[in-house]
């Protein structure tokens, strides 16, 4: 064979294992190891039919990055949070136990429904049913909190006991539950089974990396959603307390006392920094669904957003790291992959994203527009400026693509900070 043909073979041969549909991997160990758990062989193909597929799926054009190796998590999905289209994706409608991540879906659910500024007097009835071990923000019986107190502790400290006082005002546990479910149904996140608001664990619950960043790509459609996720640290109301010395004795006084973010991207930790250009969204641990995580970030124009689910490698803050190279991945991967798939809009809505039936998104859409699809992120304690662009609801219901994202987008500011 003359050697520019030979030449023109070799490249051509190349350029067709870049744009291989699928490589197959395996994190918990390979396809006959029985003694790990093993995704189902075919998935959910909401999205797209790559994404029904066991193993990971991508689409790489020439010149594209290779995907991180040390990757050990059951489940994990990168997407662009602007189109919706799916850039890599590792069994991403595996149905596994959520974590506290599903209160991604219980504030996008709730959260609409009260204002900020409502105040609440909780009584010993609110706080019943809360799992033991469950993470607590602090809420005392008797004492009155603000809505936007409650939200604070969903969102900062994981609250359980701000999930289940928040549910009371909703009506109930089992009236949030229900709730919650219709509006993962209405969002097409079908692979959700919710028992419990607060993804304590529970017989039966389930999600999955794709539906968790359907959730909070519909969130993050609300300021006050952006606003909480985004929150680095805050003051949180504390007991009420008589005076027991100086002039003012006999009198009472309710203390405060701080509260940080428990999102390590957020706020860092001893051996990990804070990711530049993170805004959030929500993580979660508990025994059965190990470490979960979905992330939101911006970098150069460009927002996505990251699920990461029960990472193995027994690696020091294993789901954080595997966040961070997906995330870096995407950031250099953009626009040098084809999508394996796309994040669908709720049903019922249009101006969905190209290749799948929807883009992605939100419920109601006057919810949306009364709790923030607006230009700014605003309010006190967010951590990153507004920058890139985001998705948005408009009045009429149409699910489109805005330029204009309230992403918190410069890391370092603190509560009270403009």
């Amino acid at each position: 064979m003359p050697a520019s043909k030979k030449a023109a073979v070799l490249l051509a041969s190349a350029t067709l294992l870049t744009v291989s549909t699928t490589a197959p991997a395996f994190a918990d160990g390979e396809p006959k190891d029985k003694d790990k758990p093993q995704p189902p062989a075919s998935m959910s193909t909401v999205g797209g039919p790559l994404l029904g597929k066991p193993g990971t799926q991508v689409k790489l054009k020439a010149g594209a990055p290779v995907l991180p190796k040390d990757l050990s998590a059951r489940s994990w999905i990168v997407s662009d949070a602007e189109s919706g289209e799916v850039l890599a994706a590792h069994n991403a409608h595996w149905r596994l136990p959520p974590a506290s991540t599903l209160k991604m879906l219980f504030a996008d659910t709730v959260l609409p429904k009260f204002p900020k500024t409502q105040k609440h007097k909780v009584a010993l009835s609110d706080l019943e049913g809360i799992g033991a071990g469950s993470s607590m923000v602090g809420i005392k019986e008797n004492e009155t909190y603000s809505v936007h107190d409650l939200w604070l502790g969903v969102f900062l400290r994981s609250g359980n006991d701000a999930v289940h006082v928040l549910s009371a005002m909703n009506d109930g546990v089992d009236k949030t539950v229900e709730d919650m479910q219709k509006h993962a149904e209405n969002l097409q996140a079908l692979d959700t089974h919710v028992v419990s608001p607060d993804g304590y664990d529970a017989k039966g619950q389930v999600s999955s990396a794709y539906d968790l960043t359907l959730f909070a790509r519909s969130g993050l459609q609300k300021k006050d959603f952006r606003e909480y996720c985004s929150t680095a640290t805050a003051q949180f109301p504390g007991e009420t307390k008589k005076i027991t010395k100086g002039k003012d004795k006999g009198k009472t006084k309710r203390g405060s006392f701080g509260i940080q973010n428990t999102n390590r991207l957020l706020t860092g930790d001893l051996g990990l920094s804070p990711y530049k250009g993170i805004a959030g969204v929500k993580n979660g641990s508990t025994t059965n669904a190990g470490n979960t995580f979905t992330g939101v970030a911006e970098r150069g124009g460009k927002v996505l957003l990251v699920t990461v689910m029960n990472p193995s490698s027994g690696e020091a803050h294993a789901v954080y790291k595997e966040t961070e190279r997906l995330f870096d991945w995407g950031f250099k991967a953009a626009g040098k992959v084809d999508p394996v798939g796309q994040l669908v809009a709720p049903k019922g809505s249009t101006g969905a994203g190209k290749g799948a039936p929807g883009g992605g998104g939100s419920g109601s859409a006057a919810a949306n527009m009364a709790h923030g699809s607006d230009d700014g992120a605003g309010g006190m304690g967010v951590a990153l400026a507004v920058t890139g662009g985001v998705i948005a609801v408009l009045a009429a219901g149409v699910f489109v693509v805005r330029r204009r994202m309230p992403l918190p987008g410069q890391s370092g500011r603190r509560p009270g900070q403009d």
